[in-house]
């Protein structure tokens, strides 16, 4: 190898003056595959990027590096953006992987793409059925990344080329530009090309990447005045004047593209370079670009010139067979006319691998379509879609040329344009999908269809623009004699659309007027249960307690039969929650909402509800099943592509579960991921709202109330009150940041108001809310009595739920307003009830709480007891500052603290605690390393590693696992 390297290197003509871009190339290539194309004793990838306005050389360049990788032994991955294709969705990703998964069949391509293939396999063009799951377009770039990573991996060392990054379309340059960093870590160079004046301002975030310091672009330059003698030279002989040269070289400003063209002109004109060939010079150079290069197409011919315009209107598509259909051309005709176009350099020597006639360079190719007569190039469009459709290229390549038709209330178009949109939409491309509907309605549709492209079309807009969704999906309600099903599914998505904009209220008037218009038993039944969802996440509905009763009177005659009917009882289960009803109640309900099934990702229906079920597990002490609904419905989500926000939430709520269990390390973990997915999803979305108080209370818990404020501060969350019900409370654990800070006042005025909210609803579950257990604390040193008064109010309320925990928790508070003799005993009866509960960290402290209150009323050996427990279950929490205080309290009584030893979770890395958590959920290592995206050896090593910090072999590592992750202590009873 290393000798075919060499003499590939030497034969090859070095750019001219681009020496400091090829020295850059060979620097990477090199740290990518070894010196000299040897072995590599640690093969690191990266990004290396060229910018340079048009013509400046940037495609000759990246078929040097083509070449160069390939000398290496280097799999290349190739694409290019099109001027005409950067409004098709993922059409650069296919150019990418399409050629390495073209030897493969689809029951193949299911075996290398694994778990992965329904959610990419669309947007990879593998699948052309518009039927099964939607993904999300998170889901889609995760599977991108997984995908890529693989090849990366596997067939490595991997150079991955992209020219004309500012063509490229929306979808494929996001999904890079995420991707791209991790190339560092990775065997693969990524090397991209770009005009920067052309970038469109959705790339901005490109621009940040391939400017970013580390690894700034390399801006091509014009050639000088000497390079130019010399390509002139080598084009007519070494006899050319050097004021014929310079000549050149001021009528071309040293572009690269017109000095090349311009030389091979003089060659063909048989000129010297004489001072006396200066006018033809100039003739010469007229014609390379411009309306001198369409003069030089219009001297061939109208055959050739139809040919040309077929091709710059078909694009990647300007196969033979259809470039002459298109150019209305017969067979003969046509093959002569791409000899013309060839001979001329307008047309590149030879086809592409796929067939496909192209343009010698895309400045040409941008002059000869801009230089179609209007009139004629929308015609061209036209018959291009229909060509395309006989063809078997599919709707959504047809779809690009209807774009370019006027409208004229023509159902084919329509029917193609909604065709492309359900691909894109399968693919994970609504905003593609968009445009085309947009464009469909404009047509406009038939009145019957009318209804169903608003539909359409709202719901393509509903991730990246809610509030355009709710005014086309009221257009859509307004259309005469809607589908009754349609009209269902209109009323669903527009009700969700103004949740999602703060409009619950309207959301849920929706559905009510819906449920009192429709006729039909099962829509009224569906509506019924959506003006419930969306008035229970009200947070301010007007009337709650009457809300409550319809609820409980129809829930009561309901037997979980049908969907609608076990998410009323889901909805059930939970108003006993937030109500404070006892939680056997409760539970029966959620029971009985989950005979037959509540799936995450049915169609047309929200996740609110499953949600709520598996959180009412959680508030009545059964944190097992909560986690096991939540990793059920999470694996849900991930198998059907939906990794944005509903992973977002799955997340976050799974932190909470563990955060109640005690077991906050772990806690903080799944918290921060669901916060980084919810950032990444983009917006405030309420994912965000539930993950940042999470993880407030979390941070609280361990003890970091400076981090916790920071992170307050970060998103102004003391400052901002969501419309909609979040749990747990904002303004409640905004206020037990104030008390944590000291600062009790302004605490007491939060949970005041927060109270005056709760109670005008009903809402008294301190389990659920503990808002007047913070507000009793708040008071304590102004106005005790008060501060007992509402102590003992909570206990009330908690020992009406009836769960270990909420009485536990409740009776600790009131030990701290009540002091005294008192407040032993509600400290004893706190550890008893806590000791019989899920909640480590909340035992953990009253054990802490009871000791030191033992140890200042001189029962030293009792102290020690408690305190020695409450230390050994704030380290297995994780819970920092809630173990110093034990120690603290320890040393203040005079004895020492243990030596205890810490799971080891604490030291893991974020790769080694996703290949643990993996494994303690019993998963194979081949599983984890495909969801990692990891080489199953690499999984391995993580493994071998965890098994290390922990002090375990392989064999007692799950259990050792499942132990820290539950926050088990040797001394504490077992989870439930």
């Amino acid at each position: 190898m290393a000798n075919g390297w060499e003499q590939v290197r030497n034969a090859r003509r070095v750019l001219l003056e681009r020496n400091a871009e090829i020295e850059a190339l060979e620097t990477a290539l090199d740290r990518l595959c070894g010196p000299g194309g040897g072995p590599a004793t640690a093969r690191r990838g990266g990004l290396l990027s060229f910018a340079a306005p048009a013509g400046m050389g940037k495609t000759a360049l990246l078929g040097e590096v083509r070449a160069r990788a390939a000398a290496h032994g280097c799999t290349v991955l190739s694409a290019r953006g099109g001027e005409q294709e950067h409004g098709m969705a993922f059409h650069v990703v296919r150019q990418l992987v399409q050629p390495v998964l073209a030897a493969y069949d689809e029951a193949a391509s299911r075996t290398v793409l694994g778990g992965w293939y329904d959610i990419v396999a669309p947007a990879l063009g593998l699948v052309a059925d518009a039927g099964g799951s939607v993904p999300d377009p998170t889901g889609v770039r995760d599977g991108l990344d997984w995908l890529v990573t693989r090849l990366a991996v596997q067939q490595a060392p991997t150079v991955l080329v992209l020219d004309d990054a500012h063509w490229a379309d929306q979808e494929s340059l996001s999904w890079l530009t995420a991707f791209a960093p991790r190339a560092e870590d990775l065997p693969m160079l990524v090397v991209v090309a770009y005009r920067p004046e052309e970038l469109p301002r959705d790339a901005a975030p490109f621009r940040k990447l391939a400017e970013r310091h580390a690894v700034r672009p390399f801006t091509l330059t014009p050639f000088t005045c000497d390079a130019v003698a010399s390509i002139v030279r080598e084009a007519i002989g070494g006899a050319a004047e050097d004021k014929f040269c310079t000549e050149c070289w001021a009528v071309t400003d040293g572009n690269p593209f017109e000095v090349v063209e311009l030389a091979a002109g003089l060659r063909e004109r048989g000129l010297k370079g004489s001072r006396d060939d200066l006018p033809v010079l100039r003739d010469i150079a007229s014609a390379v670009k411009g309306k001198g290069l369409i003069d030089r197409l219009d001297k061939l011919g109208g055959a050739a010139v139809r040919l040309a315009w077929a091709i710059a209107v078909l694009g990647t598509s300007a196969t033979p067979d259809i470039t002459a259909g298109v150019a209305a051309l017969g067979s003969e005709s046509a093959v002569e006319a791409v000899a013309q176009l060839r001979a001329a350099r307008i047309l590149a020597q030879g086809e592409a691998p796929d067939g496909v006639l192209q343009f010698a360079h895309p400045l040409i190719a941008t002059a000869v379509h801009r230089a179609i007569p209007d009139a004629l190039r929308v015609g061209m469009h036209n018959v291009a879609a229909e060509a395309v459709v006989e063809a078997g290229l599919g709707p959504t390549v047809a779809a690009r040329h209807l774009l370019e038709v006027p409208c004229q209330g023509d159902d084919w178009v329509v029917h193609r344009l909604r065709q492309a949109a359900r691909e894109y939409v399968r693919a994970g491309a609504p905003d593609a999908a968009r445009r085309f509907l947009a464009r469909a309605l404009r047509e406009p549709p038939s009145p019957e269809n009318r209804a169903a492209v608003l539909f359409e079309l709202g719901s393509a807009t509903f991730l990246s623009a809610p509030e355009v969704t709710v005014n086309y999906l009221r257009e859509a309600l307004e259309e005469p004699d809607v589908d009754p099903e349609l009209r269902e599914a209109v009323t669903y998505r527009l009700a969700q659309a103004l949740a999602h904009t703060d409009k619950l209220a309207e959301a849920a008037a929706l559905a009510a007027d819906e449920a009192r218009r429709t006729s039909l038993p099962g829509t009224r039944l569906r509506m019924q249960a959506e003006n419930f969802v969306w008035s229970a996440f009200r947070a301010d509905e007007p009337d709650s307690a009457a809300r409550s009763r319809r609820l409980t009177r129809l829930a009561d005659h309901l037997t979980g039969n049908g969907l609608a009917e076990r998410y009323i009882l889901g909805l059930r289960a939970w108003d006993c929650v937030v109500h404070g009803e006892p939680a056997t109640t409760a539970l029966r309900y959620a029971e009985a909402a989950l005979v037959g099934g509540l799936s995450w990702t049915e169609d047309n229906r929200g996740f609110e509800v499953p949600v709520a079920v598996a959180m009412t597990f959680m508030y009545c002490d059964q944190p097992g099943r909560a986690e096991e609904l939540f990793t059920r419905g999470m694996a849900e989500c991930e198998r059907k592509g939906w990794r944005g926000a509903h992973l977002a939430f799955g997340h976050a709520l799974l932190g909470y579960i563990r955060y109640r269990r005690g077991a906050l390390t772990e806690a903080e973990t799944l918290v921060r991921e669901g916060l980084r997915i919810a950032e990444r999803v983009g917006g405030a979305v309420p994912a965000q709202w539930y993950a940042i108080g999470i993880l407030i209370e979390i941070l609280l818990a361990r003890g970091r109330v400076d981090d916790a404020q920071e992170l307050a501060d970060r998103f102004s969350y003391g400052d901002v009150v969501p419309n909609a019900v979040v749990y747990p409370d904002s303004r409640t654990v905004y206020s037990e940041l104030l008390l944590a800070r000291g600062l009790h006042r302004h605490a007491e005025h939060q949970l005041k108001a927060v109270g005056r909210r709760l109670e005008a609803r009903g809402m008294r579950n301190p389990a659920w809310c503990p808002w007047q257990l913070h507000l009793a604390r708040a008071t304590a040193l102004t106005d005790s009595p008060r501060a007992v008064e509402l102590a003992e109010e909570g206990v009330r309320r908690a020992r009406r739920f009836g769960t270990a925990t909420a009485v536990g928790e409740a009776l600790h508070c009131a030990a701290t307003v009540v002091g005294g003799g008192r407040a032993l005993k509600l400290l004893a009866e706190a550890v008893r009830e806590l000791e019989h509960s899920p909640a480590g960290y909340a035992l953990a402290e009253a054990l802490v709480d009871h000791g030191a209150a033992l140890r200042r009323a001189g029962l030293p050996q009792d102290a020690a007891e408690r305190l020695y427990r409450g230390l050994e279950g704030a380290v297995h929490c994780g819970a920092d500052g809630l173990a110093e205080r034990a120690r603290d309290e320890l040393s203040a009584a005079g004895l020492r603290p243990l030596q205890l030893h810490s799971t080891g979770t604490e030291t893991l890395t974020a790769q080694e605690r996703a290949a643990a958590e993996r494994l303690a959920l019993g998963w194979p290592t081949s599983r984890i390393a495909e969801e990692l995206a990891t080489p199953e050896t690499v999984v391995t090593r993580l493994l071998s590693s965890v098994c290390r910090k922990m002090g375990t072999d392989y064999a007692g590592l799950p259990r050792l696992l499942e132990t820290a992750a539950h926050g088990v202590a040797p001394v504490q009873p077992p989870l439930r």
